[in-house]
């Protein structure tokens, strides 16, 4: 794990064997509702992220993600949708660039 993670686990996270973090990654496992007028309610949902995954610099996974094994999450990603097994995904959304 390198430096400056900030991992908000509230709902629960899950770390494999092997793992890596690049700097200033952020696992959040709470969220708020859309509604304007709902500010104090707190949604949580557990983050799993599977062995031998690889989550790049200043990454950001929402509540209730998994990260399969094998995967590589690119540099500066936003992981809104569950990423599989052995495939690398990148961008704000996160997207599968390519198997592995």
């Amino acid at each position: 794990m390198n430096f400056g993670c900030c991992f908000c686990d509230q709902g629960g996270i899950t770390i494999g064997n092997d793992v890596k973090f690049g700097p200033f990654v952020k696992i959040l496992t709470t969220n708020h509702p859309l509604d304007p007028n709902d500010r104090t309610t707190l949604i949580s949902d557990h983050v799993v992220i599977k062995d031998n995954a690889w989550i790049g610099a200043n990454t950001t996974i929402l509540p209730g993600i998994t990260i399969g094994r094998n995967s590589v999450v690119g540099a500066g990603s936003v992981v809104t949708k569950d990423v599989p097994d052995n495939v690398a995904v990148a961008g704000n959304p996160a997207r599968k660039i390519r198997d592995l």
